[in-house]
């Protein structure tokens, strides 16, 4: 991806979020120049990953296949801390996040507001192949069965656990989708399994100067 895109995702993504009047931290719309004067402040940040990520999973057109996320809070696997994660997801309609599962984490989707967001479910054999036939998920804390690669659409205010070794791509219909994330630490270099190989830190075309870091960006000691 261009720099100016991620620029221009990321600006897209502020306007979206305080429109709906989701409000981000004050380090969301921090500045390198900000960075660097706090940074002696902000291990937990770096460490941890929190911040915004624009990814487009190495597909070459984030717009088809690719998601905004912000992670707000975050534990640690190497230097346990918190338990728990919490993101805010802007997925933009018709765009894919491609069909996946993680080996540790649980989570909650939440279609916070926005259009439907919608999925497609399968459990994984232990070859990591898509298992057939039913499923069971939680709805809204609901036990719900599902037939696997079924369909399915959550309304705003709806959510979904995702448990692991559940594979799930979702997308969104009907409008953009402001989507809550609440789960275990959360670990992307090590904990995502892609059913088709992909990228999940795409690299950057360095075209613009870089207005906001991506949360692997930050400037270290």
């Amino acid at each position: 991806m261009k720099r100016s895109d991620v620029n221009q995702y990321i600006d897209y993504a502020m306007k979206f979020m305080a429109e709906n009047k989701f409000c981000l931290p004050p380090w969301a719309y921090w500045t390198p120049s900000d960075w660097e004067q706090m940074r002696d402040r902000c291990e937990e940040i770096f460490e941890n990953g929190l911040g915004w990520d624009i990814t487009d999973f190495g597909s070459g057109n984030f717009i088809k296949t690719g998601l905004t996320l912000v992670t707000l809070r975050n534990g640690n696997l190497v230097k346990p801390s918190k338990q728990y994660c919490e993101k805010i997801m802007l997925v933009r309609n018709s765009q894919v996040t491609p069909l996946h599962y993680h080996v540790l984490k649980t989570e909650d989707i939440i279609n916070r507001t926005g259009g439907l967001l919608c999925m497609k479910l399968w459990n994984s054999a232990p070859d990591g192949s898509l298992s057939e036939g039913l499923l069971e998920v939680k709805i809204d804390s609901i036990t719900t069965t599902i037939r696997s690669g079924e369909k399915i659409c959550l309304k705003p205010g709806q959510s979904i656990c995702y448990t692991p070794y559940l594979y799930h791509t979702f997308w969104a219909e009907g409008g953009d989708c402001l989507v809550g994330e609440v789960s275990s630490v959360n670990d992307d270099k090590t904990d995502n399994r892609f059913q088709e190989e992909r990228g999940r830190y795409s690299a950057i075309d360095e075209d613009a100067p870089i207005l906001h870091y991506l949360c692997n960006e930050y400037p270290r000691k």
